[in-house]
């Protein structure tokens, strides 16, 4: 067990971008946000000695998004000082493209090839980040492609998750129960279990969204032709996934995200389970096939089965670092494929 630090040390350590991740996560202990996937991360009480006015203070700082996007533009600028030539990507996204301290997610396995500006966020919603208005009509993802103009070679887009899996601000339920109907005794197939007219109203509006992103880029002469990356997400494991499903994370109960909505439509059976799941994400998959098709310069990363078991897991929709790694290079081979070869001159 790494030795007791004080809460200012903690804190320098946050400030300090040469200070890896891996080692904040040690003395870190994550928490829930506002929403289910708002997670944000606090100083470890058996190993982060703390005042009683510490602790107090600590606990209105909402550490999360706002000190990983810190960390990565601190860290971007201090690579351009250096003198990287790297490409440059602007990603905007969810906790696939930005995730606290405790996973590597997909922009951390790309930093090595790209210096990319991120303003993710864990728990982001493609409905937010498309309407959300930061100032003088532009969303942030504009303001971030137009701080680069000039020098942004693609945009990298990841959103759906949350609108699906997360929940439903009306009804209070997670969004993934209005997608299923219930078991009854003889189906055998997947696709029973949709509710098919649900699922329509679902990616309908997801669509919309990422139109409306292909549309406000295009608009802009700048970005007529600028390449954007989009995804769909890999074929998830419902816990429990037999008996030696060991996903145990700090951040969520084992079966909060898929496990409790299918538990509810009384979807017990593994395959079932994770069947619904895979036809929901070949739909969504088929969507963006038709909208790729019919935006020049948009390109769909296939990520399916790039995690194809259960140990590439973190939890129920999370990958590990190693995981991450492998739906990483499914990106980077695509993006290579797309941008020009990398000047060194």
């Amino acid at each position: 067990m790494p030795e007791k630090i004080s809460y200012s040390r903690y804190l320098e350590m946050l400030r300090d971008t040469s200070v890896d991740e891996a080692v904040i996560a040690e003395y870190s202990i994550v928490a829930k946000g506002d929403g289910g996937f708002d997670l944000r991360i606090r100083p470890n009480p058996d190993l982060v000695n703390m005042t009683d006015a510490e602790v107090e203070a600590e606990s209105g700082m909402a550490i999360g998004n706002g000190l990983a996007r810190w960390r990565r533009k601190q860290d971007f600028h201090a690579r351009r000082r250096a003198g990287e030539r790297l490409p440059i990507l602007v990603s905007e996204g969810d906790s696939w493209f930005q995730f606290p301290v405790f996973i590597r997610e997909v922009i951390d396995n790309l930093e090595n090839d790209y210096l990319i500006w991120s303003v993710g966020a864990a728990g982001d919603t493609a409905q937010n980040m498309v309407l959300n208005d930061i100032g003088r009509g532009k969303t942030e993802y504009m303001q971030a492609l137009g701080r680069f103009r000039g020098e942004v070679q693609g945009f990298l887009f990841s959103a759906a998750g949350n609108d699906v899996i997360g929940e439903d601000p009306e009804t209070g339920k997670p969004v993934l129960q209005d997608l299923l109907v219930d078991f009854q005794a003889g189906i055998t197939e997947p696709a029973q279990l949709i509710n098919q007219p649900a699922v329509d109203q679902t990616l309908n509006r997801l669509i919309a969204a990422y139109e409306r992103v292909v549309t406000t880029i295009r608009a802009d002469a700048d970005f007529v032709q600028l390449p954007i990356f989009i995804h769909a997400y890999d074929y998830v494991f419902p816990h429990p996934w037999g008996a030696n499903d060991q996903r145990n994370p700090q951040w969520a109960a084992k079966n909060e995200w898929l496990g409790q909505p299918l538990d509810a439509r009384r979807i017990f059976e593994p395959q079932l389970r994770r069947g619904v799941i895979k036809v929901l994400l070949d739909q969504l998959y088929g969507r963006f096939e038709t909208l790729a098709a019919a935006n020049s310069g948009v390109h769909l990363v296939d990520c399916r089965n790039a995690m194809p078991d259960v140990t590439d897991w973190a939890d129920e929709i999370h990958g590990t670092s190693a995981g991450f790694a492998k739906v990483a290079e499914r990106f980077r081979r695509v993006i290579k494929a797309v941008l020009p070869p990398v000047s060194v001159a």
